[in-house]
């Protein structure tokens, strides 16, 4: 099975969260995009708690129209399966186009993050 997130993610997420804990103010662009194969639930994770290594922060999305900034665990996130079993996965491919301020906003518009 392939982690959530790779190393390199994991340090750029590890730099972003130390940032915040030092309360600077930052708009970062989203660092890793994780997905439901089978659901409709999409993660857009800027920053991961430099304490705990686990509590990642962006934009979540579970597919019910009302997607939020907050906080995830990826501990928690590694146990989720949809509706045919699948685990959530990591998309490859994803290079972040916006600030996630930007993600945030045209998701609550649109009610789904749609990228």
């Amino acid at each position: 099975m392939n982690p959530l997130i790779t190393d390199a993610q994991r340090i750029q997420l590890l730099n972003n969260g130390a940032a915040a804990a030092c309360g600077e103010q930052r708009d970062p662009l989203p660092v890793v995009k994780l997905f439901t194969l089978d659901a409709h639930a999409t993660w857009l994770l800027t920053e991961l708690d430099p304490i705990d290594g686990d509590t990642a922060f962006g934009l979540l999305d579970l597919g019910m129209g009302m997607p939020q900034l907050g906080h995830v665990r990826l501990s928690v996130l590694e146990g989720i399966r949809g509706p045919r079993n699948l685990a959530i996965a990591r998309d490859p491919h994803f290079t972040p186009k916006r600030r996630l301020s930007e993600y945030a906003r045209l998701a609550e518009a649109d009610g789904s993050i749609n990228d």
